[in-house]
């Protein structure tokens, strides 16, 4: 059975606040100046000593036209020979890194993101599977989780059938929201039929599973049409769906001043959208993952669920155990073990710094003792709604009462509100907290004082 859940608008109005999400701990606010390639090349040698699998993220930042909520890193541009600087850039750095991997620790995990990943052509998406492949050890069958992220106004069945000979198996599809008048403000017109043409393809090429990303709190956007979308969507039938909390923050994102504050659903708007959008993807088969994931019974995110392999990293949920991440292109960000290492996020810096033969390191962390605790203790409350105190006690050599003491008071009200379930030996959280699991985890943050309401949206 799928852990419940529920929704209660009086305590999701008193406990949502400003906070990450935490695809990782600790968060990227908390990245500083000074890492170095060599921390980097050090980390990963370690990886491959002890055989840790592998996770790789390649980030393609280009994008033909731009979408007004987007906070991605991303090149807008319709010339598609600005790829070929970039692509020489990424291939250097593979290089460089794969340098320092053993060829023997798999690639359990591979993510192509973006930007728009089918931006690029044919002939460059076969070229960058080949060096990946020659650098690192991919599986040739299907048993890893080989993803990629696709733009259903930019692919067709060519395209989704030569991904699918490349080795993907999963597919995200952006879909935002599927009314004329919520794309025209936000400048992302798709039709329900581009989307259900890329859907069927996706099904007869035998991808596992399918994706779909909605945006709620969108301008224009009111609790009948995005339930409209809704509808539209479950028809469809994607294996997984994810439900994303719109962030309006202009000051730092400047496309986003394209969009009408104006036209934006107000807070409780909102929540009155992704509380019904939750009852209906229950009753529609749907099961509750975390932080706004839903996916079908038989998805492997489901079944991960279940039988306690859910995983969370920087790409969200996902199934299966634990692996090291090596994040490749601009932006993109590597974990490998106690390493946290941010790449540049300007273009031409990225490209200047591989031109040289250097790695394009911006900043990053690495974990104290301290931040690997509180690490484990939110993984296993974003993946399994529990934690077992004795284990975090035997493991850490602490005592949980005295080392978490200016968290109890916190717990305790949550308890008293029926959010989580505290006994000597552990907390649970409760279906009606569940929607609320990363509000619980902020006050397992060490750096929850620190956090600016201005950079983070509300949790839901």
């Amino acid at each position: 059975m799928s852990d419940p859940v529920s929704w209660d608008t009086g305590l999701i109005r008193r406990y949502d606040k400003a906070g990450p999400l935490y695809t990782a701990y600790p968060t990227l606010a908390q990245y500083y100046d000074g890492i170095l390639p060599t921390d980097l090349y050090t980390a990963l040698r370690e990886s491959s000593r002890v055989g840790r699998p592998l996770s790789l993220y390649v980030h393609i930042p280009f994008c033909a036209n731009t979408c007004h909520y987007c906070y991605c890193t991303r090149v807008i541009t319709k010339d598609r020979s600005r790829a070929q600087p970039y692509l020489a850039a990424l291939y250097r750095e593979i290089d460089l890194i794969s340098d320092q991997v053993a060829m023997q620790s798999p690639v359990e995990r591979l993510h192509l993101g973006g930007g728009t990943p089918t931006f690029l052509g044919h002939a460059d998406l076969s070229e960058l599977m080949a060096r990946l492949r020659s650098r690192f050890r991919l599986h040739d069958d299907d048993t890893a989780d080989y993803s990629v992220e696709v733009d259903p106004r930019e692919a067709d069945w060519t395209t989704l059938g030569l991904l699918r000979e490349l080795g993907f198996n999963h597919v995200s599809l952006g879909v935002q929201d599927l009314d004329p008048e919520v794309q025209r403000a936000v400048n992302r017109l798709q039709s329900l039929e581009q989307t259900q043409t890329v859907m069927d393809a996706a099904r007869a090429l035998a991808y596992r599973s399918v994706n779909m990303d909605l945006i709620y709190g969108l301008p224009r956007q009111t609790p009948a049409s995005f339930a409209r979308t809704l509808e539209q969507v479950i028809e469809m039938k994607p294996d997984r769906l994810t439900l994303r909390n719109y962030t309006h923050l202009p000051e730092l994102y400047p496309p986003q001043r394209h969009i009408c504050a104006a036209e934006l659903p107000d807070h409780d708007t909102r929540l009155g959208i992704y509380g019904a959008s939750q009852q209906r993807l229950l009753e529609a088969g749907y099961r509750f993952i975390g932080m706004g994931q839903f996916a079908l019974p038989d998805d492997n995110l489901s079944l991960a669920r279940e039988t306690g392999m859910l995983n969370r990293c920087l790409q969200g949920y996902v199934a299966g155990e634990e692996c090291d991440l090596i994040g490749l292109g601009v932006s993109a960000i590597s974990q490998v073990g106690d390493l946290y290492c941010r790449n540049s996020c300007d273009l031409q810096e990225y490209q200047q710094h591989l031109a040289l033969g250097r790695l394009p390191i911006r900043n990053g962390l690495k974990c104290s003792a301290d931040d690997r605790l509180r690490r484990l203790l939110i993984q296993q409350l974003m993946c399994h709604f529990r934690v077992n105190f004795r284990e975090i006690e035997q493991r850490f050599k602490i005592d949980f009462a005295a080392y978490f003491a200016d968290c109890m008071g916190m717990l305790r009200q949550m308890q008293g509100d029926g959010l989580i379930h505290l006994s000597a030996d552990g907390m649970e959280v409760l279906p009606v907290g569940r929607p609320l699991i990363a509000r619980i985890c902020m006050v397992f943050d060490a750096y929850q004082y620190a956090i600016d309401g201005k950079r983070y949206a509300s949790i839901l």
